[in-house]
């Protein structure tokens, strides 16, 4: 019974040397893989010579049956050791298209900018030939097909982007891919500020967003057990109305939306939608692809939100949904833990969370166009043990004029925004 087993192991193994691993016949010189074979039914001798006397002793104990279902498993077993050990030895392994192609960027260089142009090229790396290429690339907004090159960078988010190449061969399509990052051409410019007026405000409140709507102020706070969404007489101080939070969530950045409130949460993954009228909560949704919640604001079609990256989502403001994001970056580098956001002028104003700074951000691209440097501010306020950063933007609407607050700061500021 034995030599059947042996048999036909060492079948399975010519089977698996010839055609699943050609390369054993080659490198043995002969045309039916006997040599690999060989070798392995010689190993086969070394792993069963014991099995053979066992096979004697168990002959008088065990039913022949049960002795052949047995012996099977154990040739399955050997089966799969052997196959490994072509694998490693013949070192056969499938080649990824990346062995075959690669993608050559033109000018050569790490990062570009909006106002280049991109070549771009296929290179073989074995003797494989290219009957025709077509080209993608994929952006944060989204994958297009490239029909004509050079590329133009001119309409590109800023960021890092990856071109798909699909080679069409003689053995089919090679997928290839190469990221290349996009910075903006210029500086952004610098921006001081004037204090104009000064307005009380709760020493208490942790501030997380702020946004004008019909002359009055809604802000939410932050911290568990402490969260809420209130509305403010902000010449006066005074807090109107009070909508606190349950005590799991930790509130973040607000916007108002047509006849509703949008209010994020931290790291519930959750945002609350209220009447703006009565403030009672309507609706609920989870967050999709963005890590957390921070900052939110609206441009009248469409939300924004910041999750402490240096991404910023838009959203369906029916839906919720995420549709895609932009990256925020400077001519140098990316704006990382961007926080309370307000849509101004046509851009996002974006405060960056422990910075004395905005940063002035396009809404398509991401390209940081301006920064606020707000240095000083902090020291304006009241100084105490709980006192916070700068967290809290907003416009009523006038030409460079901002609204600002922190965590825990007794004012909000009137400023006016200065060339520097």
């Amino acid at each position: 019974m034995f030599d059947g087993i042996q048999k036909k192991m060492a079948s399975t193994l010519h089977h698996t040397a010839t055609t699943v691993y050609p390369c054993c016949v080659p490198t043995l010189g002969d045309s039916t893989g006997a040599g690999c074979v060989g070798l392995a039914v010689a190993k086969i001798h070394c792993f069963l010579g014991p099995y053979k006397i066992f096979q004697h002793q168990l002959l008088m104990v065990i039913l022949p049956l049960k002795l052949q279902l047995l012996m099977t498993r154990i040739s399955l077993l050997l089966g799969l050791v052997f196959s490994s050990f072509f694998l490693v030895q013949c070192g056969s392994s499938p080649k990824t298209d990346g062995a075959y192609f690669s993608i050559e960027l033109l000018p050569k260089k790490t990062t570009y900018t909006p106002s280049e142009d991109l070549q771009l090229e296929v290179s073989a790396k074995l003797e494989l030939k290219a009957d025709s290429i077509q080209w993608q690339i994929q952006s944060p907004n989204g994958s297009k097909n490239i029909s004509s090159l050079p590329l133009s960078l001119e309409n590109l988010p800023m960021g890092t982007h990856k071109i798909k190449a699909r080679v069409f061969t003689s053995q089919g399509i090679k997928n290839v891919f190469q990221e290349f990052k996009l910075l903006p051409a210029h500086k952004p410019e610098l921006f001081g500020y004037t204090i104009l007026e000064r307005y009380p405000h709760d020493i208490k409140a942790y501030t997380q967003g702020l946004e004008f709507s019909d002359g009055y102020l809604y802000e939410s706070t932050g911290q568990y057990g402490q969260s809420s969404l209130r509305q403010l007489e902000y010449k006066q101080g005074k807090v109107l109305r009070n909508e606190p939070l349950d005590n799991a969530f930790f509130a973040e950045g607000l916007t108002v939306f047509q006849d509703k409130i949008i209010q994020l949460t931290w790291r519930e993954n959750t945002g609350l939608v209220y009447d703006k009228n009565s403030f009672q909560r309507i609706d609920q949704f989870q967050y999709d692809k963005s890590r957390q919640g921070w900052g939110l604001c609206n441009d009248g079609d469409y939300l924004y939100k910041s999750d402490g990256t240096h991404k910023i989502w838009r959203l369906d403001p029916q839906t919720y949904k995420e549709l895609d994001y932009i990256e925020v970056y400077t001519n140098k580098l990316k704006i990382d833990q961007i926080n309370e956001l307000e849509w101004i002028d046509g851009r996002i104003y974006a405060n960056i969370y422990q910075k004395n700074a905005i940063a002035i951000v396009h809404p398509k691209t991401g390209a940081v166009e301006g920064v606020i440097n707000l240095k000083g501010l902090q020291q304006q306020v009241t100084q105490h043990s709980g006192l916070d950063v700068l967290n809290g933007i907003a416009s009523d609407g006038q030409q460079g004029i901002l609204y600002l607050t922190g965590k825990n700061w007794d004012q909000i500021f009137k400023v006016q925004i200065t060339p520097k």
